[in-house]
């Protein structure tokens, strides 16, 4: 069961440069989750997102938005490591919101405090 799902993940983390430590791990919270494991299925299949999974109203997208704030802000200030890299940004979105589903707390601070975009006045 899931074995196409299994092999997606795994080339996901390969591809964005991951150690086999942590997709094992990835692949251990994500098998686990049934819930967020029907996410990745569809996304898989249908190259689109679900968003039936949800932490307090965000879902895996919100998580891809504001990790994308914080890529234009890091491209702000020249630095271009994630730049056109969709797959990687994808992968950490998943394994962002796995965590966020186990506490989510400290992510929901950052969600609610972290824009990413540089403004006058912004601390970091």
């Amino acid at each position: 069961m899931y074995e196409r799902e299994k092999l997606w993940a795994r080339e996901l983390c390969r591809y964005a440069g991951k150690e086999e430590a942590f997709f094992e791990d990835f692949w251990k919270r994500l098998s686990a989750d049934e819930e967020v494991m029907t996410e990745f299925s569809y996304y898989l299949e249908h190259q689109n997102f679900l968003c039936r999974a949800n932490v307090e109203g965000y879902t895996v997208v919100d998580i891809m938005v504001w990790q994308m704030d914080h890529f234009k802000a890091q491209m702000d200030r020249g630095k271009y490591a994630m730049k056109q890299d969709g797959d990687t940004m994808l992968l950490m979105a998943f394994d962002t919101f796995l965590k966020m589903k186990q506490d989510k707390y400290p992510y929901l601070q950052k969600l609610q405090g972290e824009t990413g975009t540089d403004y006058p006045g912004k601390t970091f």
